[in-house]
């Protein structure tokens, strides 16, 4: 039938409808599979992963960051026999600025050389040390071991050599700024710190299960759910 074909008991307005009708092509499975709507929230979705991924990311650093300073301050130390001190003035700059957080193991006196770092006693039974480098290695009358030290930052030498004694041990390693928390962690803070992190950590990872478990559950029930019939043939 072409567009001037008259079809008995219709007007030529309804004759010319009823042609448009059958001329006008199917609609395709293709014309239901993507709408504004959909496409927008295809859209939302990436963004959220995203945004999701980025959280993650900076969470996971700052964690590992935290356990970094613990296991510097605290953990390695701890375990090793050593023990950490803070660099409060400017006199080994400037490798070791003020704030530098220091770990000093101990080390037999015959085997410490010109060149290492010693952190000493002021007095024999102190509580206050310098941390300075061996520059002379000298015996007394006796056959005593004395180290002559100074202060990398310093004209001269410190006035007194070191006995063996006062030494409290020899640079193991150091770590810039961590100084300044190691100072804060002291005594009754650092234990509650220690049982604290553990508490935080435990938390956090069992957090992280959840919410990956939640994730997957949710992308299943997604993959899972019925096709809406007004969106698709």
């Amino acid at each position: 039938m072409n567009e001037y074909t008259h079809v008995p008991g219709t007007t030529v307005d309804e004759q010319r409808t009823i042609e448009f009708v059958k001329a006008a092509p199917p609609l395709t499975d293709s014309a239901y599979t993507k709408s504004p709507d959909r496409d927008s929230a295809d859209g939302t979705d990436t963004k959220h992963g995203a945004l999701h991924f980025l959280r993650q990311g900076i969470s996971w650093l700052l964690l590992i960051g935290a356990v970094a300073i613990l296991c510097a301050t605290i953990l390695i130390p701890k375990i090793a026999g050593a023990q950490p001190y803070t660099v409060l003035t400017g006199s080994m700059k400037p490798d070791y600025p003020p704030g530098t957080l220091i770990v000093v193991k101990p080390r037999p006196a015959d085997e410490i050389g010109v060149g290492d770092v010693v952190t000493y006693q002021i007095r024999s039974g102190s509580p206050e040390v310098i941390t300075h480098r061996v520059i002379e290695v000298t015996e007394n009358p006796q056959g005593e071991l004395r180290f002559v030290t100074q202060g990398d930052n310093n004209g001269l030498a410190d006035a007194e050599p070191v006995r063996p004694v006062q030494v409290r041990g020899t640079l193991w390693y150091s770590v810039p700024y961590i100084g300044w928390v190691n100072n804060w962690f002291t005594g009754q803070r650092r234990t509650v710190l220690i049982f604290a992190a553990a508490g935080a950590l435990f938390v956090y990872g069992g957090w992280q299960f959840i919410a990956d478990r939640r994730q997957k559950s949710d992308v299943s029930d997604s993959d899972a759910a019925p096709t809406d019939p007004e969106t698709s043939a």
